[in-house]
């Protein structure tokens, strides 16, 4: 698989951050119709996937690789990298942008090496050379669009919402009505208020792009990969989905257009978690699987 020249390295840099927020790996997954990079944590309470399509890239080349005694071609070669090792590539995504003139991207499965080739100004060429490792494919099994609640709203006033918890803050509770939609902070039962600051902002509907409340809900979840998401959808400027039920079932952030999807998959704390003030968010049941 090759891939070259990005319309924009910015946009596949901050990608690769987002992804970050949520585990030490991910998974690289190029297929015929472009490139998925996925990732999960090891309590498997948040999933994402970025989704590239080949339109997105000046040049994709993708071959499908067949193993001896196979009839038939495997249609994809998932591999598995780690975090820390990508994410010096694109450091400083908006200097990227400036700097480098092509980036190119191109895997070879004999050797299990994914190489990154970034041409600079002035002649200046870097190259990375990642060793991967072969493993099966991840894919969240979760129906967003069976969920009773649906809000669209502009990424940017998202963030401006986002940006008054403070980043100390780890889990927020979203409660939506048919008149209005609450962001608060999560605290537990046991905790001390008054060393506590709580921030609680409401919107109206009509700030919203799409607005559907077809349940009364109040969800809770982790406050850092959806800072993560509103990163990358800021560099897309395209409007954030949320799709999400009842607590202890999971609520779904997406950003999509023609050139690429994203999902981040988020569980929430169930009633008896909350009665319990477990620190952990669990989700009931889980939503995904590889």
């Amino acid at each position: 698989c090759i891939l070259q020249c990005f319309l924009s390295l910015t946009v596949f840099g901050r990608a690769i951050h987002a992804i970050a927020r949520i585990s030490d790996e991910f998974w690289f997954d190029p297929v015929e119709k472009g490139l998925a990079l996925r990732s999960v944590n090891s309590s498997r309470s948040a999933y994402a996937c970025v989704f590239f399509s080949s339109m997105f890239f000046q040049h994709y080349c993708w071959t499908a690789v067949s193993q001896p005694c196979q009839k038939e071609q495997q249609l994809s070669l998932p591999c598995k990298l780690i975090i820390k090792s990508v994410l010096p590539v694109f450091r400083c995504v908006n200097v990227l942008e400036r700097n480098v003139e092509k980036c190119s991207i191109s895997t070879n499965p004999n050797d299990h090496h994914i190489t990154f080739q970034l041409l600079c100004r002035h002649g200046v060429v870097k190259t990375y050379n990642l060793s991967f490792q072969e493993c099966d494919p991840l894919q969240a099994v979760f129906a967003k669009h069976m969920c009773p609640n649906i809000l669209k709203v502009h990424s940017r006033l998202l963030a401006d919402v986002m940006v008054h918890f403070p980043t100390s803050q780890e889990e927020i509770t979203l409660s939506v009505t048919p008149m209005k939609v609450c962001f608060k902070s999560y605290t537990e039962e046991d905790t001390d208020f008054s060393r506590t600051m709580l921030t609680e902002i409401q919107l109206s509907p009509e700030e919203f792009d799409y607005f559907q409340v077809g349940v009364d809900s109040e969800v809770t979840f982790c406050l850092k990969e959806l800072r993560g998401l509103l990163a990358f959808s800021e560099a897309t400027s395209v409007p954030v989905s949320i799709h999400f039920d009842t607590c202890g079932r999971p609520i779904a952030f997406s950003i999509e257009d023609l050139l690429l999807e994203a999902s981040f998959i988020l569980a929430t704390l169930c009633e008896a978690e909350k009665k319990a003030a477990s620190p952990e968010p669990a989700c009931c049941p889980q939503p995904w699987d590889r």
